[in-house]
This record gives structure tokens, C-alpha cells and sequence, in this order.
């Protein structure tokens, strides 16, 4: 059972002083390049963390860490997948196209970086889960569509094999909105080039979920002084949202969790959109066993 926000991820490894989450520079407009540079924007993100980590830690690290022994030339396999994702929309998207920003990524060894590589791969997948409705071009769509179920099974893996936790939370994977994906995402984004172009996507401040077990109560608490008192926790889990009202800094989670959720703090108790959300987005992950039993 685990629940974590990526800022308290961070924490937990000794490297929160690092995280900023820079100001977007918000564009109203969701065109088919807006999109394929809000993707630009994920695939340089993992495309980071992978190379970084693989640079940092040799094959004898990994293993010496506890890890399988195939396991680094796996994620040699997924760091080159991505370098070639890169290079196929940026080709697309040309002369406009979103550079590489900075990144500060809290691993400190083999085994935290694929947890962290865990958190990114679902993320990822549920930012292209939620940015498909708007894309246009058919051609486009393909492509998305294809790269999102590679990336699916990044994830799988690196969630099963290798960590030793789900690769499925139910029967359906989470989509994500663009702010609510970004806000995750930008949590390791330390700045970007000056010329890279604007996005139709705002963070939000950060909400923390902490202690999360199915049916029990767990502290609520947000940035930016926000308040919790009285607001409700959304929880995302596959293609259905729950909400719970939070009661003395407190929210119960649904009793039915299995495996990863992710909670904003909205002001509504039936709609969490960019007009009700005050605060997000935790990720919260309660494990169960090969026989689908919470544990």
C-alpha cells in the first residue's frame, strides 16, 4: 500500500528542496501543435529521466541494488524508444517544436528511479489518455494511439516485473486532463528554453493524501493555503470518479480502491473540472495480490 503525490515521492528520497513547479504559460489555444507539444513535453520529460538515470548507474548497480539482471537492458530498450518518439513529433511539429527543459529528478539509486520511472510511465499514459478528444487529424491520432500503447506497456512492465507491484488498476486505465497531467509532470520541470512555445494547460497547487489505506480516513492537505475543510476529494480511478467530502483534515478513501487512483481537491461534490479544482493532483496506490486481494 503506498500513496504519494510526485513532491512527496521526492521527500521520501531526501531531494524536495529541488522540485519547482514553474509557472505555465498558459495558451487558450488547443490546436492539433498545441497538442503534439503538450506529448513534446511528456516524451522530453522521460526521455530525461531515462538516459539520466542509465548514465548514473551501471549494470552491476542495478543489480547489486536488488534488481533483476535484465532489467537495465530493458530500460535501455524504453530510453531508445523514447529518443525516437522525440524525434518523430518534433520532426512533425518542426521549427516550433518544444526543446528539452530542465529536469531534477529525486532518484538516489537504481531501485528509486524505477519507482519514480513507475509514477512517470502512468502519468504519461494517462496524459495521452486525456488529451485523445481533442486531437483532430486523424493521421495524428494513429500515431498518438500507437505510442500510447507502447507506452502502456513501459509501464506494465516496469510496475510488475521489475517493481513487484500491478500493472493494471482495473479494467480500464485513467485519463487525465491537460492541467492535471501538467501539474504532475511539471513538478520536475526546474525551467524551460525562453523560446519554447506556450501551452493550454495551468498547474494547480499541490495536494498531499497521506497514509492512504482502502475504507480508512487519511489526511488532506494542500498548497498555497488552500482549505480543505469541507471542500471534496475527487478520485479518479479508471473511467469512474468518486467524491468523498473531507471532515477534520481528513477524507476516507472509497473502500473499493485497488492500485492507482489519482485526487484533486474540487469545491463541487459531482463535477472536478478546471472550474471546481482547488488542489492536485495526489497519486494514490493501494497494492493488491496476484489474486486481486488488497494488501
Amino acid at each position: 500500500m503506498r500513496t504519494t503525490t510526485l513532491i512527496a515521492y521526492a521527500s521520501l528520497i531526501g531531494a524536495v528542496s529541488a522540485i519547482v513547479v514553474p509557472e505555465a504559460r498558459s495558451s487558450s489555444t488547443i490546436d492539433d501543435t498545441a497538442l503534439l507539444n503538450y506529448a513534446l513535453t511528456f516524451e522530453n520529460l522521460e526521455n530525461a529521466l531515462y538516459s539520466g538515470a542509465l548514465s548514473s548507474f551501471s549494470q552491476d548497480d542495478f543489480v547489486n541494488d536488488g534488481l533483476p539482471t535484465w532489467s537495465r537492458g530493458r530500460f535501455e530498450q524504453i530510453s531508445a524508444h523514447e529518443q525516437t518518439i522525440v524525434g518523430l513529433l518534433s520532426s512533425t511539429v518542426g521549427s516550433s517544436a518544444m526543446q528539452a527543459c530542465d529536469y531534477s529528478f529525486p532518484y538516489t539509486s537504481p531501485s528509486s528511479f524505477t519507482e519514480l520511472a513507475e509514477l512517470i510511465s502512468g502519468v504519461t499514459v494517462a496524459a495521452y489518455l486525456g488529451a485523445a478528444q481533442y486531437i483532430t487529424n486523424k493521421d495524428f491520432l494513429t500515431t498518438a494511439a500507437s505510442v500510447l500503447s507502447t507506452k502502456a506497456r513501459h509501464a506494465a512492465w516496469i510496475a510488475a516485473p521489475v517493481n513487484k507491484h500491478n500493472a493494471w488498476s482495473g479494467a480500464f486505465d485513467t485519463p487525465l486532463s491537460l492541467n492535471a497531467a501538467y501539474t504532475l509532470a511539471a513538478q520536475y520541470i526546474t525551467g524551460c528554453p525562453s523560446s519554447n512555445p506556450s501551452l493550454p494547460v495551468s498547474t494547480y497547487p499541490s495536494l498531499t493524501i497521506a497514509n492512504a489505506s482502502a475504507g480508512q480516513a487519511a489526511a488532506v492537505t494542500a498548497a498555497n493555503n488552500v482549505t480543505t475543510e469541507g471542500q471534496y476529494v475527487a478520485f479518479f480511478s479508471g473511467l469512474s470518479t468518486t467524491f468523498v467530502q473531507v471532515q477534520g483534515g481528513q477524507v476516507v478513501i472509497p473502500s473499493g480502491s485497488m492500485g492507482i487512483s489519482y485526487a484533486v481537491l474540487t469545491n463541487s461534490n459531482s463535477t472536478a473540472d478546471d472550474s471546481t479544482i482547488t488542489a492536485g493532483v495526489a497519486v494514490v496506490q493501494i497494492d493488491f495480490n496476484s489474486n486481486g486481494i488488497r494488501e
